[in-house]
């Protein structure tokens, strides 16, 4: 049987994961502004 949305851990940690964020212009900017709103930022 096949379950949806199996992604495996390492995948979506490079795609999504803060260090994957701090790569890019935007990604930085985002982290920025969730800070900002006063999130507290899990670092995966």
């Amino acid at each position: 049987m096949h379950y949806p949305r199996r992604v495996s851990k390492i995948k979506r940690i490079r795609k999504f994961g803060f260090r994957a964020r701090m790569k890019t212009k935007l990604g930085r900017k985002m982290i920025n502004r969730k800070r900002r709103a006063g999130r507290r930022l899990t670092a995966v």
